[in-house]
């Protein structure tokens, strides 16, 4: 199985005061941090190297995860250092820890799906990345994809037009080469590389039919809450 680069060094300012002396990977869902969570279901799924991407309070993070041995994982660290990275940026700098392929899961959500499935397709795909899609009609946040014939056509988060129907559902897989045009130590957003990509017709999608459960709001929050409990 690839490695995983989990995003984890935002400021998470929606989150606030929760986040306000914590990361958001730290917040308590269902009795224990959202990380143990996915970390534990990564395992699950075959996973057995990560690499956390790190910013704000990310020396947290590692006291709580450490090595991984907990979860029967290696875990290695990338720090954006003083200043942030931004999404990608945070992945550039960690490319030397990641090798060639590797997963990218966003720090702030819960995502039940078959990582086996998700790289089978990628591979078969043939392009630089693939992302995991959901029919979501703006119904969990705003639909920021245009998917159809089992194609991306078009993917903007930061304009989403009313075509759009579907959306980036937290789980990539993606070639290092995506990111070697880009300068060093470059703050920049994951989204934008994507919409690049997916111009260019070299992002391959994946639909997924299961919902995602998310922190990076308290609405999303209060969700996540629900779903843990009634599992536990």
């Amino acid at each position: 199985m690839l490695p995983l680069a989990l995003l984890a060094g935002g400021l998470a300012t929606r989150m606030y005061p929760l986040t306000q002396h914590i990361p958001k990977s730290l917040i308590k869902v269902g009795g224990e941090a959202f990380i143990i969570h996915q970390l534990r279901y990564v395992q699950s799924q075959g996973i057995e190297d990560v690499v956390i991407c790190i910013g704000h309070l990310g020396e947290r993070i590692q006291a709580l995860v450490g090595s991984g041995e907990m979860f029967n994982l290696r875990v290695r660290y990338s720090n954006d250092g003083e200043s942030l990275l931004g999404t990608g940026g945070a992945l550039k700098k960690a490319l030397p820890l990641l090798g060639e392929n590797f997963f990218i899961h966003y720090g702030d959500s819960f995502l039940p799906i078959s990582f086996s499935a998700v790289e089978q397709a990628y591979t078969m795909s043939g392009k630089a990345a693939l992302m995991t899609l959901l029919k979501n009609e703006n119904q969990w946040d705003k639909s920021n994809v245009l998917f159809s014939d089992g194609h991306i056509k078009s993917y903007n988060k930061r304009a989403p037009r009313a075509d759009m129907a579907y959306i980036d559902y937290g789980l990539s897989v993606v070639s290092a080469s995506i990111f070697r045009c880009i300068p060093e130590h470059l703050p920049f957003d994951l989204s934008d590389l994507y919409q690049n990509l997916a111009d260019r017709g070299y992002l391959a999608g994946y639909e997924v039919k299961e919902r995602f459960y998310e922190i990076g709001s308290p609405q999303g929050f209060e969700e996540a809450e629900r779903y843990f409990k009634q599992k536990r």
